[in-house]
């Protein structure tokens, strides 16, 4: 049976022709077997703000060394939207994460981080003036990304400036405490306000959201890169203080994201510390001391890091699951603001473990991470980590998006110039942030004898006139689809396929109303325009 495309419009179900036709559309191959589909538009979840990633780490050296060409040509595999000749040139993130740096840069050695690429730049200096010149490779991506039409900035921070810590250092000696000096939560918070103020005033870069905390659960005791743990209440006496300094400068449209969790368990259930877990509650519920909900800077919003939940299916999904319904108790956003192949126990059917993994296993495996979040979580927003890096100790492609290669291999410079490829988990991400833009609001899609191997979400633009659906393939059998759409009204214009494989990086097709087969190990997108 070939599959077939049956679209509701106003009530009545239809067969319709979805593309301009003509012999020159290659024939599909015969899919193995054919999944039952059906989308109801009118059954609406949550919206989709964005999807991002961070400049940690070396964009920095990258930015200020490397030749214009190449950096150029990273910044348009991340940022730009267009198609050109059936080819993405770029996942069009619509979210750009900017590290703000604790300046173990500028103490060198001294800071006792060896690896010089996880030292980072501060633009306050020890005699407390500001040097706008700091974190200029960092700039020069943020520059990119408006450039491109990216809109939605995040400033995060992993450490206060060194200047203000106890210890001295960008990494912290204070356990499950925070690094911060007592006297200085409100210098650090005017100084975030300052250069949320600094960059709207003269670079027309609006941070609409500061993510003053991360990864509070961690002690960051070794000096591996910049970091402090935080106690709820520590956290809690930080958003007041940089609630009065974003009030203060009139930064009306610059929000306070809350609070990077390690992990999602953290976020909802008391875990390993009382004072540094069950976040939603000590933050949100106006009934706990740490109460910060009532605000007026605080995003309505719980971000977390979806590492060392997803080893497995059944993982994903159940931590997930309370995840949604902890936020939904708070009317609360879900951001998964952090997410790389960190943790070594995935135990998931077909995953042949890092060693043996292909490029593409694991960028499949983050599709189902993706899927997890966006269908269980109802996350809003979905950030990768880092966006480009070198790929040391056999890593390959686990915690990067563009593979970045120093002139002296590997373990070389990163200061020097070098080259750069896309991977497999840049063209995955694209499947979704190329297509899926804000505004976007996730709509019902179920399959018939649904299983963990093959999995869908969908997608509609605030206008209707689009419908974006992700399908993942994790089985060695082609897929056809046998679509009924519901609940839309509109007659279809066209239907364009998105394809990233093995041998395919987004290759566009053009279908017709019979066509759509998803391949073995893949993942596909196909955009839906309505007329």
């Amino acid at each position: 049976m070939k599959p077939a495309y049956f679209f509701l419009s106003l009530g009545l179900l239809t067969s319709v022709a979805c593309s301009d036709g003509g012999d020159d559309i290659p024939a599909p191959e015969p899919a193995d077997m054919t999944k039952q589909i059906t989308i109801d538009g009118s059954i609406r979840y949550q919206t989709i703000d964005g999807f991002g990633a961070s400049d940690c780490w070396v964009p920095n050296y990258i930015g200020k060394y490397w030749p214009e060409e190449s950096k150029e040509g990273i910044a348009r595999l991340l940022f730009s939207p267009d198609i050109t000749s059936g080819q993405p040139q770029g996942i069009g993130l619509s979210m750009w994460r900017f590290n703000l740096g604790g300046g173990t840069a500028e103490q060198g050695e001294e800071s006792n981080i060896e690896d010089k690429s996880r030292r980072t730049e501060c633009f306050l200096q020890a005699d407390g003036n500001l040097d706008w010149t700091r974190q200029q490779g960092q700039q020069y991506f943020l520059d990119k990304a408006k450039a491109y039409g990216c809109r939605e900035f995040v400033m995060f921070s992993n450490t206060p400036p060194v200047y203000y810590t106890r210890n001295g250092k960008g990494y912290s000696g204070m356990g499950s405490r925070s690094n911060l000096k007592e006297d200085c939560y409100t210098p650090f918070a005017n100084y975030m306000a300052e250069v949320t103020q600094y960059f709207k005033q003269q670079k027309g870069i609006e941070f609409t959201l500061i993510s003053p905390v991360n990864e509070p659960q961690y002690n960051w005791n070794e000096p591996s890169q910049e970091g402090t743990a935080w106690q709820n209440s520590e956290i809690r006496d930080l958003t007041v203080e940089l609630d009065k300094a974003l009030e203060a400068k009139g930064l009306t449209n610059t929000r306070i994201l809350l609070a990077e969790a390690g992990d999602w368990e953290y976020t909802y259930k008391e875990k390993s510390d009382a004072n540094r877990s069950n976040v939603i509650y000590n933050l949100f519920d106006p009934a706990s001391r740490n109460y910060v909900g009532n605000l007026p800077h605080v995003f309505p919003a719980i971000a977390g890091h979806s590492y060392w939940t997803d080893g497995s299916w059944n993982t994903l999904y159940s931590v997930r699951q309370q995840v949604a319904s902890a936020a939904a108790a708070y009317n609360l956003k879900v951001y998964q603001t952090e997410w790389s192949m960190l943790g070594d126990g995935y135990n998931s059917d077909g995953y042949p473990g890092h060693e043996k993994a292909s490029y593409l296993d694991m960028a499949l495996y983050m599709s189902k991470v993706i899927y997890q979040d966006f269908t269980t979580a109802n996350a809003s927003s979905w950030s990768y980590w880092t966006s480009m890096d070198t790929e040391r100790w056999s890593q390959k492609c686990r915690f990067h998006l563009v593979k970045v290669t120093p002139a002296g291999g590997d373990y070389g410079d990163i200061a020097e110039s070098g080259t750069y490829e896309a991977t497999k988990n840049l063209w995955v991400l694209g499947n979704y942030s190329l297509f899926i833009r804000p505004g976007y609001q996730r709509v019902s899609l179920n399959i018939a004898n649904a299983s963990n191997s093959f999995f869908g979400s969908a997608y509609i633009s605030p206008e209707g006139d689009k419908l974006v659906t992700v399908y993942t393939n994790l089985s060695a059998k082609s897929i056809g689809l046998d679509t009924a759409i519901e609940g839309i009204g509109k007659s279809i214009a066209s239907i364009k396929q998105y394809t990233t494989s093995q041998n395919e990086d987004l290759s566009e097709k053009t279908l017709d109303n019979d066509q759509c087969s998803i391949q073995p190990n893949s993942v596909v997108t196909i955009v839906y325009q309505f007329k």
